[in-house]
């Protein structure tokens, strides 16, 4: 029987209601349909409604710095470099680039670049803003005006309430939007399970703001625990809440990476530290994104300098690029293997926005040294963009050591243009862009953030997803 109390429920109470429930949903293993039956009987069908299908996408976003953002050159190489024939250019497999088929601008895999075998993940490299050399928080890729791409990005995902809005690993910097939520942060991604368990805790334990609810909550909690058809549990919710030994039991149980994830991923002996760091944070949080749980994780990446990864040779380049490759394969192979809670005949392979940005991707042209100094003193945002948007290179690295712009409105090279001059505005268009893919294409929010030239050129206008 609908609670006229949880029916009546608008804006932010309603979206607590939500995200409690979910929460409790997935501490019980309560299948996504049976949850829906529960909200459709105790909130009524606009709860229900509103929990159904997702509106936004969700994110995975890493930062990198002190030279860090090189080392993605390597999976996701610059044609010039990789198509070309001397061993001097920075990295591996000189030579042995190959034309990728089915992207809109042009774009080249390498020996270990990810994706190559399914027509879905795609990548988006924009070359804009300007190198950051030896900044841990470089920020020149990811300011739309006033804003924070990631900050904007999460407020846009405020439309479809989780527990824990935003993960951050590694301390990167969030920055401000209108409506984004706060952060969830911890120093290293085996910290992340216990972070959900404790903040998950807190968050339905403390006191309930809008008391008189805290019965209708009580008995639409209940209803979930009926529907998940665990009698054994039923004692947690003595208090009316949820029992912390309950959330922490079952989601650190739910939510801890696995030797067969690990293994996926190609985590074992030998693999990178920043590597294997960033497959155990991506699994956790990809579980909790399929528990309905969390919208974005942000973490650090590479924070290194590898000044002298060429120093020996192709060796220790080559141990990095496979070990990316294998971790990026993974990630799409275990998003497929994950419903999307929002919708029932979709994986999280089709939910995801992936993205990568930092401070400085090197010199590309020699690798001696592998100096800091970028072509134009441009620096690169890659994005994953879930099919919302163009994809292949906008720009061009050329093997003079030079830069060329790229047109918004067309996403075109535009050879003529003066780099320095726009290169904010590249910038910012590009995190327009991966905007509109969490958006899952709705300029309208898009514009809420962005103010800059029309990006319809360089997105997928009539994709819904």
């Amino acid at each position: 029987m609908v609670d006229q109390r949880l029916k009546e429920l608008r804006g932010t109470s309603r979206r607590d209601f939500l995200r409690w429930s979910a929460t409790v949903a997935a501490c019980l293993g309560l299948e996504r349909a049976r949850l829906l039956n529960v909200l459709n009987d105790t909130a009524g069908v606009a709860a229900a409604d509103t929990a159904q299908c997702n509106t936004t996408f969700r994110h995975i976003h890493i930062v990198d710095g002190q030279g860090g953002l090189s080392n993605w050159t390597l999976p996701f190489p610059i044609p010039a470099v990789v198509k070309g024939n001397n061993p001097q250019f920075s990295h591996y497999a000189i030579g042995k680039g190959v034309d990728a088929v089915g992207f809109d601008k042009p774009y080249t895999y390498g020996p270990d670049s990810p994706w190559q075998q399914n027509s879905t993940w795609k990548v988006s490299a924009f070359v804009g803003g300007q190198n950051e050399t030896h900044t841990a928080t470089p920020t020149s890729v990811t300011t739309l005006g006033g804003n924070t791409m990631v900050a904007a990005a999460a407020a846009i995902q405020q439309a479809n309430p989780t527990l824990l809005p935003v993960l951050s690993v590694g301390g990167i910097q969030f920055g401000t939007a209108p409506g984004a939520p706060s952060v969830a942060a911890v120093g290293g991604a085996d910290q992340l399970v216990d972070l959900f368990n404790s903040q998950a805790s807190r968050s339905l334990l403390q006191g309930d703001a809008n008391g008189p609810l805290a019965e209708a909550y009580y008995k639409a909690f209940l209803g979930l625990n009926a529907a998940a058809g665990k009698a054994t549990v039923a004692k947690s919710y003595g208090t009316g809440k949820v029992s912390m030994n309950l959330l922490a039991r079952n989601l650190a149980a739910q939510l801890t990476p696995t030797a067969g994830d690990l293994a996926l991923f190609g985590v074992g002996q030998g693999t990178p530290g920043a590597v294997s760091s960033m497959s155990r944070a991506m699994i956790t949080t990809m579980k909790a994104f399929s528990l309905g749980l969390t919208s974005m994780l942000i973490m650090r990446g590479f924070n290194n300098d590898p000044h002298g990864l060429f120093g020996g040779g192709n060796g220790q380049a080559t141990t990095v690029g496979q070990a990316m490759g294998k971790m990026l394969d993974g990630l799409h192979a275990f998003g497929k293997s994950l419903p999307d809670p929002g919708c029932s005949s979709k994986t999280l392979a089709d939910a995801l926005v992936f993205s990568v940005s930092g401070d400085t991707y090197k010199q590309p042209f020699d690798r001696n040294g592998w100096g800091d100094g970028t072509p134009g003193n441009s620096n690169l945002l890659y994005v994953m963009g879930a099919g919302q948007i163009k994809t292949g290179w906008f720009g061009e690295i050329v093997n003079n050591n030079t830069v060329r712009a790229w047109d918004i409105a067309t996403g075109n090279v535009n050879a003529g243009a003066n780099y320095n001059a726009i290169r904010a505005q590249l910038g910012a268009a590009g995190g327009a862009a991966l905007l509109f893919a969490i958006a899952k294409g709705d300029m309208r929010r898009v514009r809420d953030f962005y103010n800059g030239p029309a990006i319809d050129g360089i997105v997928n206008l009539n994709v819904t997803g």
